[in-house]
């Protein structure tokens, strides 16, 4: 039941956040949002998902697949494994990404970073026994 909540609440979310530009749905506490578009690594359809999101220090994009706090990783995290050649939409801009799985070290900055921004993150390790993973997209600058 929690998880189909979730999920139409996330459908609505996307579908405001593009109608506006991101006007609508752009912001979560500390951080703004962004729409990622992977390709389901099974269907092989376009998958987006609204994240919050935080700048690195080169201009990257970094996402966390915290999935709320549930046990097991988000299902975009899974695509953008096995093909993470991505789509992102921030405000009204398109941009295309590749997709980096944050190394131990660098997971650990970003973390700090982001509770820093948004504490709020930090409930979501004490709701599940997973390590959430820490994601950074790469503009492709054509």
């Amino acid at each position: 039941m929690l998880r189909s909540f979730f999920r139409i609440f996330m459908a609505i979310g996307t579908t405001l956040y593009k109608i506006s530009n991101g006007k609508i749905g752009g912001r979560l506490p500390g951080l703004e949002v962004l729409l990622l578009t992977t390709t389901g690594r099974k269907t092989g359809k376009q998958r987006t998902t609204p994240l919050g999101y935080f700048k690195d220090q080169e201009g990257s994009y970094v996402i966390i697949g915290s999935n709320a706090g549930f046990d097991t990783h988000p299902a975009w995290f899974y695509n953008l494994k096995s093909k993470p050649h991505v789509t992102i939409q921030v405000k009204d801009k398109q941009l295309e990404a590749n997709a980096e799985i944050a190394g131990p070290d660098k997971r650990n900055q970003l973390w700090a970073h982001l509770v820093e921004l948004a504490p709020f993150y930090d409930n979501y390790t004490k709701k599940t026994g997973r390590e959430i993973p820490v994601v950074i997209l790469h503009p492709v600058r054509i």
